[in-house]
């Protein structure tokens, strides 16, 4: 029923304009806002819904993953923007946790809480 349909997914923030200016100007993204909410034009077509919501929580996975040629040199670009990484037991001085069974990776939040991660490709 569904195997031919551009289906997207998304997720709540607390703030737009915050959060517009976080993917778009501290990450890079594309993004367009449109009815009040925000669409990351994400690389391979993969564009993702940003919509506010007034009683949002911040959500305990990570909700996007970017694959990253250079791990280190992307978190040290990040850090350069003010972007906070998580501090895990494990992880090296970046925030970066190498060796779990996974590839190397490293999580921050976004302005509402939710969590990101850069990851070696």
């Amino acid at each position: 029923m569904f195997k031919d349909t551009k289906a997207f997914s998304g997720f709540s923030v607390d703030d737009i304009p915050a959060a517009k200016r976080f993917y778009g100007d501290t990450l890079g993204l594309d993004v367009s806002e449109e009815h009040g909410m925000l669409t990351l034009h994400l690389a391979g077509d993969r564009d993702t819904l940003v919509y506010p919501k007034e009683d949002h929580t911040p959500a305990t996975f990570t909700l996007l993953n970017f694959p990253v040629d250079d791990i280190d040199a992307a978190v040290d670009a990040l850090a350069a923007r003010g972007v906070s990484f998580e501090r895990y037991e494990g992880a090296d001085a970046k925030g970066v946790h190498r060796g779990i069974g996974g590839p190397p990776i490293a999580w921050f939040r976004d302005p509402a809480g939710n969590f990101l991660s850069v990851l070696a490709e």
